[in-house]
């Protein structure tokens, strides 16, 4: 049985909830293959005797990827079908764990982990897209709040999992545990999930668009990371840099005069997408690398071990998966701006009292409780930005919009961890507390300027309020 989309009143069925069920499950396996890699990289160095450098694109080469094709993916998902993307996308990222976990040798390994990638990049694209319509416009923040909470679930279980994984059989274990999972979902999925689409759509895409937009995001995100390596003056990464902007420009005035765009501009005459795009900018740069920032604090600056980081590093994360489907519900009544404002300063002020309190004496029983706050504020906002962003978008375009907002996470994402490895592993390295102190200084000021930017810009009310008074 399908799923078609929802009116506004519609009691939701308990297909709808099974089909998100599906979905999550998936994006679930796609988050916690990002962070249980991390965990790995001792076995995998130790298997294929390769250098730092090139072990990183392992990691590298797959976040490129999505970056470069997620506004690909969700322009042909709105165009051409979500579940028609949908599914392929999950045997793509199938056929790439299996090769993962197979491969001989660190290049076939990088290889895989780039078309584990493009499942991934259609996957994040359509997870949402292909199930939201099916739900009415009132319960969609909470719905999104659900896959937010799953997602949290994700990166902290990744790297327990991993470890176990690691240490009870293989890191090939991380890769082909998918696998089974991913066949499930193929088994299943095309008979709890039903087509949807723009129905303004023609089908065709613009073909010169495609490659524009994805050399152009591939290369901007490809010179961020490299200034890990090489710095911020780096020739070849500042070509990099220049190229690819001017890609991206070249996109956008393409987009404006083309008939059916990769980038969809009219999206951004909805406040609250173009404030959310900008809110969450800011709050992507501190997000991925506050965390690295406290995992290199517990092992390097605090010389902690493994298991101890891994306890003090878990609650927050699981806190926030407790909080995140309870922000959605209120979203949906109260309207999102004070929800992610509120949330994003409970993040600036974790990193704060960091800064106030915490020096180089190991101080866990500290550590853990103001890392809650954090949890608080991150379980308020992780999923809250998604369903801001698509609150008073048709749900013809929900594809386009969703991908819109991840290609913004993704490349804010890897410019923040670039930053913060900039300053951690700067004068002094990562056993300076002048660095972390600078470091969190960073975080903070990015979560508060995000939480100033959507306090100030996004529109009050709910999604139907404000529909109630644009139809007066």
């Amino acid at each position: 049985m399908g799923l078609s989309e929802a009116p506004p009143s519609a009691e939701i069925p308990r297909e709808a909830w099974t089909a998100l069920a599906v979905t999550t499950l998936i994006f679930f396996l796609v988050v916690i293959d990002v962070s249980a890699v991390n965990v790995a990289f001792p076995s995998i160095r130790s298997d294929f005797d390769v250098s730092e450098q090139l072990l990183g694109w392992i990691i590298s080469g797959y976040n490129i990827t999505v970056g470069a094709l997620l506004l690909v993916a969700g322009r042909y998902a709105d165009s051409l079908g979500r579940k028609r993307l949908f599914l392929p996308g999950v045997a793509v990222f199938a056929i790439g764990s299996t090769l993962c976990g197979l491969a001989p040798n660190v290049e076939t390994l990088i290889a895989a982990r780039v078309l584990q990638g493009v499942g991934g990049a259609v996957v994040s694209a359509t997870s949402l897209a292909v199930v939201l319509p099916a739900f009415p416009p009132n319960r969609r923040s909470t719905v999104i709040g659900i896959a937010g909470a799953t997602g949290a679930l994700g990166a902290v279980a990744g790297p327990v999992l991993g470890a176990f994984l690691t240490d009870w059989w293989s890191w090939r274990g991380i890769f082909l545990i998918n696998v089974p999972i991913a066949a499930l979902v193929l088994a299943i999925g095309p008979r709890l999930l039903s087509e949807s689409k723009n129905p303004a759509a023609t089908g065709k895409v613009d073909l010169v668009g495609v490659p524009i937009g994805a050399v152009g995001v591939g290369l901007v995100m490809f010179g961020i990371i490299q200034v890990e390596t090489r710095g911020f003056t780096d020739p070849a990464t500042i070509a990099m840099f220049v190229i690819g902007l001017a890609l991206i420009a070249a996109l956008i005035r393409r987009s404006a005069n083309h008939d059916e765009p990769l980038i969809e501009l009219d999206l951004f005459a909805h406040r609250s997408f173009s404030a959310t795009n900008i809110g969450i900018a800011l709050y992507s740069m501190a997000f991925t690398s506050g965390f690295l920032v406290n995992s290199l604090l517990l092992q390097e600056l605090w010389d902690q071990p493994l298991r101890t980081t891994g306890l003090a590093l878990f609650p927050a994360p699981l806190f926030a998966a407790v909080v995140s489907p309870l922000a959605g519900q209120y979203a949906d009544r109260i309207g999102h701006r004070w929800i992610l404002a509120v949330g994003a300063t409970l993040c600036a002020s974790g990193s704060f009292i960091f800064l106030a309190t915490l020096d180089d004496t190991p101080a866990v029983g500290l550590f853990v409780p103001v890392s809650l706050l954090v949890g608080a504020g991150v379980g308020m906002t992780i999923a809250t930005w998604s369903s801001a962003g698509l609150a008073d978008i048709s749900p013809a375009k929900f594809g386009t919009s969703n991908s819109l907002l991840r290609t913004t996470q993704q490349v804010f994402y890897a410019l923040g961890i670039s930053v913060i490895i900039a300053i951690v592993a700067g004068r002094g390295g990562v056993t300076d507390l002048a660095n972390y102190r600078i470091a969190w200084v960073f975080v903070g000021g990015c979560y508060l300027a995000s939480a100033i930017a959507i306090a100030t810009l996004f529109p009050s009310g709910s999604s139907d309020d404000r529909a109630a008074l644009a139809d007066a």
